[in-house]
This record gives C-alpha cells, structure tokens and sequence, in this order.
C-alpha cells in the first residue's frame, strides 16, 4: 500500500514581516481610497513572515515577463535539487528507485519540464515517468499526492516522487491595484517542497482514498489573466466562503470510507488563509487545534501555494508524527474551485518489527 514519506521543504532566505508589509503598501499607495481596507486584510491574514528568492527591491521590479520567468528557472534548478535529495534520503530510497517524477508549479513555465531536468541532472533512470501539473494551482499539492496514489496502486512495487516549486513573489503585479491585489501581495511566499511515496515499506501515511471535487459555475474566481506582463492573478472576494460548499465533499469522501471527517486523528489542509481554516473548522465540527499544523504555515511562510500541504505536513513528522493507524485527512483547494482530497492511516515501521 502507497506510503507519503516526509516531506522536505526549503524556503528563501530573503524575509519579509508583516510590518515590512504594511509599511510598503502604504508608502506605494498612499492615495489609494481602499487602503485602509486592504492594510486591515492584511493584518487579518495572520501571516508574519514571508520568504522570497529576491531582496524586496528586486521583487518590485518588473522587468518584464520573459526576464523573471529567467529568474524562476535558474532558481528552480539552484534550489529544487537539496529538497529533492532530502526527500529521497528521508524516504529511504535512491534516485533509481523512482518510478516517476510529478512535478507542480503554477508561479513559472518551463518546456521540457522541470522534471525533465532532474532527470538529466540528478541520476534518475531515463526511463522514470514525468507528469508535470502546472493549472491547478494551490490545489497542486493535493492533486500530486492522489496522482502518486493512483499511480503506485497501478505498479504496486514503484515509488512516486512529488516536487512543489512555487515563487509566488515572481508573479507581482505593481499596476494590479484592486484590494484582493493587494491582499495577494500580504499573503503569498515562495517555497519549495518534495515527498516520496513508496509502493512499499516506508513511514508516514498509508494513502487509503482520493477524490476530487469542483463547485459548479466557480471557474472564474480563482484565476490568472495571462497578459504581455506575465500571470495576473484574480481573487473574487466570494472565495473566503467556499468551505461551505467543500466541507460536505470531504465528508462525503470520508463516509464512502466509512469513516466521519469530523472524527479524525490529524488534518493536513490548504491553508489559503485564516478564513478558510476557520470555516473548515466550523463546518467539519472540528476543534480549531486540528489545523495547527496549516496555521503555523500560514503564519510563518504565508500561503506558499501547492507547497503548503506538504509543508504542514513536515510539522506533524516534526512533533512526532501520530500513533499507528491514526486515520487522517489531507486536502488542498484551488482554481476550478477545486478540492482535492485524499484519506490514510499513519504507518509507523517500528509498530510492525517490534
């Protein structure tokens, strides 16, 4: 049965506080007539420290779409390799072990994919398989964790390698000034994150279920209006509100498993932004402790997109990880409006030799 290892991330070391935040929205747009109301949603989003891959003057330059796609690329190579062998470390196998490679990203483009390259530059056999997932947005994370579970439960005996490469700061607009414009600028970071998961043996969770979900008619509120100048991301302000149409879809898939999503031993979820944690509390009936993991994501890296749910779940190994056969629920949400969700057991290895 497919296992998620623990994951690997890194982040820049270029930092941003919330107070570096507000005190640049204010002096870049001291005329405008919604600022008091975007600095007020920034401070609610309760992120306190951001990273990025340039220094902040760096970052609000724009040089041009073609120059900062440049940037992501030589950063992406420069800085996925270290995550990815961590990764493979973590999980106990080699670069020739791996079956194949799913790599997300929704910040930069890159044709032959960036899995192509690792595949080049880091000894993986040439004939590893690469589905590259750039259109899902934050949801990503989520959807590269189903795709390894569908995949090694097709080959049984293969392992799946997953890779997050998001530098949100790249995506910067100086000239989009709405408040959910703004708001994006408070909220996004860059980082980095990969997971194995292993046909066989391994630690971590024993991925049991997967499903994915898409609230009809919501295409549009999350999305990117792609221009001369780069990704323009939209944010419709109907999107804070969207765990209640969700929440049911994650109980849903729980009772096809015979399980009760309000009933779990560990959350691993998206955090978009307070609001969403929140609510998914609310309507899960859940205690706001069971999304500690997300939140301190949130408040120590922002919303770092697809790399998110991978991230919070490097907290959970960090405290220890959950007894044998916690039953859990991971999920990532994004464009579409689009949930995926994925349901397993924490495996530990010692439970079975000892």
């Amino acid at each position: 049965m497919a296992t998620l290892c623990r994951p690997a991330v890194s982040v820049p070391e270029y930092v941003i506080t919330m107070e570096d935040t507000l005190e640049l929205a204010r002096s870049r747009h001291p005329d405008h007539p919604q600022l008091p109301l975007a600095l007020r949603l920034i401070e609610n989003t309760g992120v306190r420290t951001r990273h990025i891959v340039q220094p902040i003057e760096e970052t609000l330059k724009h040089p041009g779409f073609e120059e900062r796609n440049k940037v992501y690329t030589a950063e992406a190579k420069a800085r996925v390799p270290a995550v990815v062998q961590r990764a493979l470390d973590d999980a106990e196998v080699l670069a020739t072990d791996i079956d194949v490679i799913i790599y997300v990203s929704c910040t930069g483009f890159m044709m032959p994919s960036m899995t192509a390259w690792l595949i080049n530059s880091m000894g993986f056999s040439s004939d590893t398989r690469q589905i590259p997932i750039a259109q899902l947005g934050c949801a990503a994370g989520g959807a590269a964790i189903n795709r390894a579970h569908d995949f090694c439960t097709a080959y049984p005996q293969a392992n799946a390698l997953i890779v997050a490469c998001e530098f949100c700061s790249l995506c910067y607009q100086p000239t989009d000034l709405g408040v959910g414009s703004l708001l994006c600028n408070g909220l996004f970071g860059d980082g980095i994150a990969a997971a194995v998961v292993r046909g066989q043996g391994g630690e971590g969770i024993r991925l049991e279920r997967n499903g994915s979900y898409l609230i009809p008619k919501t295409e549009d509120w999350i999305m990117y209006d792609v221009r001369a100048t780069g990704f323009h991301f939209l944010l419709d302000k109907r999107v804070p509100a969207t765990m209640e149409p969700l929440a049911p879809a994650l109980h849903n898939l729980a009772d096809l498993h015979g399980w009760d999503a309000s009933d779990l031993d560990f959350y691993i979820i998206h955090a978009g932004g307070p609001r969403i944690l929140d609510d998914l509390s609310k309507f899960l009936q859940v205690a706001p402790e069971a999304f500690r993991f997300s939140r301190a994501t949130l408040t120590e890296y922002g919303n770092i997109a697809s790399a998110v749910v991978l991230d919070a779940l490097r907290r959970l190994f960090d405290e220890g990880g959950s007894h044998h056969k916690a039953r859990g629920l991971l999920a990532g949400f994004g464009p579409g409006i689009t949930a995926e969700m994925a349901l397993g057991r924490w495996h530990r290895t010692s439970e079975m030799t000892a």
